[in-house]
């Protein structure tokens, strides 16, 4: 069922305000998946906060035009699932994890704000730490050397107090 202007417009209206917070764009040609398996993966991109959707490739380009990855319209060819993500690695992440369980799911490239990144690329940025571990491995950082230092203050009384549990116990015994 083909979609009529005001249709094409509002799909272009809503890929483009995806893409107004976006950090990362991956495509992948989904050829041979079942409607099960697709569904799994949205399912999946849903649940990780990427934006998944089948889009016709000119209306793809039409919403990606004027936009930091403009430069991703030349790689638009054949059946593809398009995964927008405000985290740069959180498209990158489902789709390519998925494609190592599903052969026929097969990444085509990938955008970040004003770089296109072919197959290999998103593979590369897949790996990559996301924001959120990141974050949490600076909080780690930081927070080790109060720690250490909260510590030992608190082995100065703690000594004391095994001291004076000794001292007792030897009165005690004796």
């Amino acid at each position: 069922m083909s979609l009529n202007r005001q249709e094409k417009a509002i799909v272009i209206e809503e890929v483009s305000a995806q893409l107004v917070g976006a950090q990362s764009i991956v495509v992948a040609e989904y050829r041979g998946l079942d409607v099960a398996t697709v569904t799994v993966l949205r399912k999946t991109a849903r649940e990780s906060g990427v934006y998944l959707r089948v889009l016709k490739n000119t209306l793809a380009r039409r919403a990606l035009a004027n936009t930091p990855f403009e430069a991703l319209s030349e790689q638009l060819t054949g059946p593809l699932i398009y995964g927008i993500s405000k985290d740069p690695v959180g498209a990158a992440k489902v789709l390519s994890t998925f494609g190592k369980t599903n052969e026929k799911l097969i990444i085509k490239a990938g955008a970040l704000p004003n770089s296109v990144l072919d197959a290999n690329g998103v593979k590369a940025l897949a790996t990559m730490p996301s924001r959120e571990e990141l974050l949490s491995k600076l909080l780690g950082t930081m927070q080790a050397p109060v720690a250490q230092f909260v510590r030992t203050l608190n082995e100065v009384p703690t000594k004391f107090v095994r001291g004076l549990a000794a001292v007792r116990d030897q009165k005690q015994a004796a």
